[in-house]
Formats: C-alpha cells, structure tokens, sequence
C-alpha cells in the first residue's frame, strides 16, 4: 500500500455489560499498536456508543477517505450477513469507501487462542487423551453457523482430545450443561468448556452458569484481546486494505468477497 493506509473500523455488536464494551477497547488498542499510522476506530451497532454511524462521520469528518470495516464476530451469520452490512451501507457518508472484510472465524488461529484460554483454567496439555471439551458458543438461529461450529468442533478434536461437542447459550441446542453431561457419560475423565465468544456479557455467563450447574472441571475465560484475536483481526485488516487498493475508488459500501 502507498499513501495514507487505510482506516480500521472494528465493528461490535453491542453490550449493556461494561465487560463486553471493556474487551473493545483492548482490542482496539493492541490492535493499533500492530498497525502503527493506521487509524482504528470501533462502532457498536447497538446497546454501546459510539454507534458505527456516529463512527463513519467521525471518520470522514477527520478527512479519511477509505477504511476497512473488520466485524468482531466468531461466525458468519445474521448480523455479518444483513446487519452489518445494512448500517455500512445507510450510513457510510459521501466521500467515504468502506470495504467489509470477513468475519474472524471459525479458523486455526482461533483454536490455538481456545487452547491457551484452557490452558490457563488449569487444564493439563498431557491429559488430552481423557478429556472432554464442550466447545460453547452463544448460539445462532443461521443453520450455517451451528454447521460451522460443529465443523470447528470436530476440527479441535482430532489433534488429541477425547472428545470436543458443540454447545450454544441460545437460539440452538445442545445446551452447555447437556454436553457436559453427554461427555460424563462417554467416560471422559475431566470436562472442561470452552468459552467460544470474544468478550464477557449475558450468554457468555450462561454458559458459565450451565457448566457449574453439570460440574464441569473447568471453565475457560472469553477469548477477549488474546494474542491470536489480535493476529487475526490484522490479518482480516490487511486482506481488506489490498483489496480497497486495488478496487475503483468509488465512494459508498461494498463486501470484501475474500474467504475468510
């Protein structure tokens, strides 16, 4: 890239929990620090300010010209499909191009962040073999992100634990405490769920709630800012920055269509 690079707009969802708007922030600041000259911003689209339309007239206001909207999702589904990009294209102002770039996962890197997470809950690497994973997400109506969260699942399973299900605090099932019940019962001995969310909030504490409700053994903490996030939402910026370079420079919206 040449000239000034584009800008990052780290697109949330939204939280009344000041955890959730908290996990943002850190992200928001490690992320910048990866991307020194670049100007990242964040935008909730709801619950939270400042709203991403509060955000795109900031930017444009300050003179920027293109950014790259990178949403803070896990999974590809209602909201990175039809919110999302319903807001950017409503309210990008005149004068500025937003690319939307994938969402963040499923993918390896994120494993990898779910390990560490599990790791620093007291799980033992070395006891893989007899454990138990419930992978637990916040749960989807879109039946494409269940399928792609029962894909990671199987995924994480096969580099040695004795078992990784699916779990989901909405919208679909099995519940958190019904997978670990599940696991109990083919035999693993240690059960230990995986938080598969980026920040603290209501469904997150849900599936804490389940998970002491079935006794499991451990509970790992959000993914929040950790290292592999950080990578990654960089990566997302990145792919989408070439992309902007390379496209007509015509103001308004449009979908980043690389793979994610």
């Amino acid at each position: 890239m040449t000239g000034t690079p584009p800008a990052l707009l780290l697109v949330a969802h939204g939280s009344r929990d000041p955890r959730h708007a908290a996990t943002v922030a850190a992200l928001r600041t490690r992320v910048a620090a990866r991307l020194p000259g670049v100007r990242v911003a964040a935008g909730f689209l709801g619950l939270r300010t400042p709203d991403v339309p509060t955000t795109l007239t900031r930017l444009a206001a300050d003179g920027v010209r293109t950014a790259v909207a990178v949403p803070l999702l896990l999974t590809h589904a209602f909201h990175a499909s039809t919110d999302i990009p319903d807001v950017l294209r409503t309210a990008t102002p005149p004068g500025l191009t937003v690319r939307q770039a994938p969402v963040l996962g499923p993918c390896r890197l994120l494993l990898s962040a779910l390990e560490q997470r599990l790791r620093e809950a007291g799980v033992p690497t070395r006891a893989r073999a007899t454990t138990g994973v419930v992978l637990a997400a916040a749960g989807s109506s879109d039946p494409s992100a269940t399928a792609a969260i029962a894909s990671l699942a199987r995924t994480w399973q096969a580099t040695g634990w004795r078992a990784v299900r699916p779990a989901y605090a909405s919208a679909a099932g099995p519940r958190t405490e019904d997978a670990v019940r599940a696991l109990r019962a083919e035999g693993c001995e240690r059960v230990a769920v995986a938080r598969y969310v980026l920040a603290p909030g209501r469904l997150p504490d849900r599936i804490a709630a389940g998970a002491a409700t079935a006794g499991a053994d451990a509970v790992a903490e959000p993914l929040g800012a950790a290292r592999e996030v950080v990578t990654l939402l960089v990566r997302r910026y990145e792919e989408g920055a070439e992309g902007a370079a390379g496209a007509a420079a015509t103001p308004g919206w449009e979908v980043e269509r690389a793979a994610a």
